[in-house]
């Protein structure tokens, strides 16, 4: 079941629109997965976006001055440091298990996908709080975490504050 009509019933209508899977496939391969289908038919929607102020995705397309396999490739170096490997359950990468950095936010959170155990096995949502040891596994997938964060329920970001007339976007370069 498809959520991003209603992602786009609380955000807006997306104006990026990108229909091209070329970047997708190049990221997919370097890293060895394949990201969810909820969550790539957001980001191709919406493109590299700013959420209430707070909440950053990005795009794979490598034209974009905010892709999503920069920030990945930032994001997985600095995870794996041993001194901050100790801040998430289990290690950030790409095997079954793992945590795939797939967004940021400005009040210091990061977003991960859990890398499925097996096929059937679902993808779920790992948030872990920057400035404290803190995480939490939502066992939600990508779209489902976003609508509860646009609907403003407290999955670790909240965003009632920073949107109190209703969620909204801004586009990155």
């Amino acid at each position: 079941m498809s959520t991003l009509p209603e992602v786009q019933a609380l955000l807006g209508e997306p104006r990026f629109n990108w229909s091209d899977p070329a970047p997708w496939i190049g990221l997919e391969r370097e890293l060895g997965i394949e990201f969810p289908a909820d969550f790539r038919e957001i980001v191709n929607a919406y493109g590299s976006i700013e959420i209430n102020n707070q909440l950053y995705l990005n795009h794979p397309a490598v034209h974009l001055l905010h892709d999503l396999g920069t920030m990945i490739r930032r994001d997985l170096e600095l995870w794996r440091d041993e001194d901050m490997a100790e801040f998430l359950p289990s290690p950030a990468g790409a095997k079954p298990g793992e945590l795939m950095p797939v967004a940021t936010a400005t009040t210091g959170e990061a977003v991960f996908l859990r890398v499925p155990d097996g096929p059937s096995s679902p993808w779920r949502v790992v948030v872990q709080e920057f400035d404290s040891p803190a995480w939490t596994l939502y066992e939600m997938t990508f779209s489902e975490w976003l609508l509860a964060y646009l609907k403003g329920r407290d999955v670790t970001l909240c965003s009632r504050n920073r949107a109190p007339d209703g969620p909204f976007y801004e586009p990155l370069p």
